[in-house]
């Protein structure tokens, strides 16, 4: 299993520990640090669409006007943080986000 994200985000982290301490084996992988190539980054917008943009963000809000309209690859590649994290690959499941329905589904598994 691997969770993409950032870091410092709460979510992530929660999500992390809480698999881990129900013995998932879990790699984390921080898309600052690590970039993600384009053709991951495209199998992610494939599965989510425009929802992996986290348009409610201080960092979106921040972008300039021609980035806030370029497609989301393009806002992904050059601001990594705004992806909506955590991204969780169990196999060829992907889920977005972190929540009770998402973690019952990756604990029942």
């Amino acid at each position: 299993m691997i969770i993409y994200g950032i870091s410092t985000c709460t979510a992530t982290r929660r999500a992390q520990k809480t698999l881990e301490a129900a013995g998932r084996e879990v790699t984390f992988r921080d898309v600052r640090s690590e970039p993600m190539s384009e053709a991951e980054w495209g199998e992610l917008i494939a599965e989510f669409g425009e929802r992996l943009v986290d348009r409610k963000s201080t960092e979106w809000r921040g972008l300039s006007d021609w980035l806030k309209h370029a497609e989301a690859d393009a806002q992904l590649a050059a601001k990594p943080k705004l992806m909506v994290s955590p991204v969780i690959r169990d196999g060829d499941t992907f889920y977005l986000g972190w929540d009770d329905t998402i973690e019952a589904a990756l604990l029942a598994g």
